[in-house]
């Protein structure tokens, strides 16, 4: 009787846990609207136009009186970096951006690359998609989106999208050629902002799924950092039978184990005990230095922005050079921590300033600096830990490569609490925060080998049938 009731109740329990896992594997997509006003009945028109960035003269006239009228503020003395942007080097970028540069040739680049938009749940939804020059005979691109971040733009990818559909023209393996689609997140660049609260990394996702499928890709790579890596996320949590593979080069891990807490404090003394390799204990300790200390330093623009961005972005959407202080500060100090020591930032040992002021530009001419802030309003605002998709694991194949700079180090042990399947994490040799923009080459070649990898996974499977 009671060995009865026993496997009852153990069959029952089996059962339960095994149709709760299931329905936890996947993170429902919901039918938005972000348009204005009430959702039409009528259906969306879905077509896809072509776009291209376009300036007038009154927007640099405009432009050119706001940097003339300029009010600049006297550093402290060997301030540096350390108390932001040093406005000894400010004056420097402000007098190029007037005199010098060349927006207009930079729409051109801007433009070298065929532009797109789409309405999807009521946003004009921009996007960069690049087909391959070639192919070599029999074989077809693979589709890989690839997800920016703040304070950056699709602009970030300029350079390593030809790395990845032309491989062989610069030198790399052309095993694998890939087709790239770079949307603006809605609220960024030129995808229109949301109209109501509410739209998240989740929501980012949901449409970017149907961008995808719009496109005809029924099966695709994503790739992502910064905000990237959150909406690709959520995108293979959303639909991990059509994210082949998901490609991050940045990684936070935002419910900690009790082992995880502990590896913190010993995992110094003990790293074989919570799997970490010595470039792990390089990265992380001290903790205190290299984990609340960094954020206590790096963090205070995200409190502003998950709670009043509006306050805070009114200005700096009024004020061109507030605006390129504000975000260039991010290029400075996220590329190289030690740049803080430098008047310049550093900056132009990594970028160039046509680049930084292209990416500027983006912002300033779109006027969505109030809209990208929002976004960590809609994503924080809630509480950390707190959201449906913070708690579901990722079971696609991940890679993720590591860059020594990055804010903040996760080691691979940490990241397979939540990234189930992951077949490639590898220690970059070099770069920080924006991969893409700094170290496209290395970026690409780790995003090629982490394809190889799904793709002989996915011929073994095959095999296996």
């Amino acid at each position: 009787m009671f060995l009865e009731i026993f496997l009852t109740l153990a069959l029952g329990t089996i059962v339960y846990l095994f149709f709760s896992r299931k329905k936890e594997e996947t993170l429902p997509i919901e039918e938005g609207w972000w348009g204005k006003g009430q959702k039409p009945d009528s259906e969306e028109d879905a077509t896809v136009r072509p776009f291209k960035v376009e300036t007038t003269e009154a927007e640099l006239n405009d432009l050119f009186r706001r940097l003339d009228q300029t009010r600049f503020t006297e550093p402290l003395e060997d301030s540096y970096f350390h108390y932001g942007f040093n406005s000894v080097y400010l004056r420097e970028v402000v007098s190029y951006w007037r005199n010098q540069f060349n927006w207009k040739k930079q729409v051109e680049v801007l433009n070298k690359f065929p532009q797109f938009k789409t309405k999807i749940e009521g946003l004009d939804v921009h996007f960069v998609h690049v087909k391959p020059p070639s192919l070599p005979e029999g074989r077809s691109a693979k589709p890989l989106l690839m997800v920016h971040g703040w304070p950056g733009s699709v602009y970030e990818f300029y350079k390593i999208i030809p790395l990845l559909t032309d491989p062989a023209s610069h030198g790399l393996s052309d095993e694998h050629i890939f087709e790239v689609i770079c949307p603006s997140i809605p609220g960024y660049g030129f995808s229109e902002a949301s109209h109501k609260k509410g739209f998240n990394s989740v929501s980012a996702a949901g449409i970017f799924y149907k961008l995808m499928l719009r496109l005809g890709f029924n099966e695709f790579y994503a790739q992502g950092g910064d905000w990237g890596w959150l909406i690709c996320t959520n995108l293979a949590q959303i639909a991990p039978n059509h994210v082949k593979g998901l490609h991050l080069n940045m990684v936070s891990v935002t419910n900690m184990r009790f082992t995880q807490l502990l590896s913190i404090l010993l995992g110094r003394y003990f790293p074989g005990l919570f799997g970490f390799q010595d470039e792990d204990v390089r990265r992380m300790f001290p903790f205190l230095k290299k984990g609340p200390y960094m954020i206590l330093m790096e963090s205070g623009y995200a409190h502003i922005q998950a709670t009043k961005p509006d306050t805070a972005g009114c200005g700096l959407n009024d004020s061109p050079v507030g605006l390129a202080a504000y975000i260039l500060e991010k290029f400075s100090t996220w590329t190289e921590p030690e740049f803080r020591k430098l008047e310049d930032g550093g900056l132009e040992r990594k970028y160039s300033l046509d680049d930084l002021l292209t990416n500027v530009m983006l912002y300033w001419v779109s006027g969505c600096m109030v809209s990208a802030m929002r976004f960590y309003k809609e994503n924080i605002g809630k509480g950390i830990g707190t959201q449906k998709h913070e708690k579901l694991s990722v079971r696609v194949p991940t890679g993720i490569a590591s860059f020594p700079n990055e804010l903040l180090h996760t080691p691979r042990s940490w990241a397979q609490q939540k990234y189930v399947n992951i077949i490639s994490f590898n220690f970059m040799p070099r770069g920080g925060h924006f991969a893409a923009f700094e170290e496209p080459e290395l970026l690409a070649i780790d995003i090629q080998q982490f394809v190889g990898k799904v793709e002989k996974k996915e011929v073994w499977k095959e095999k296996g049938k």
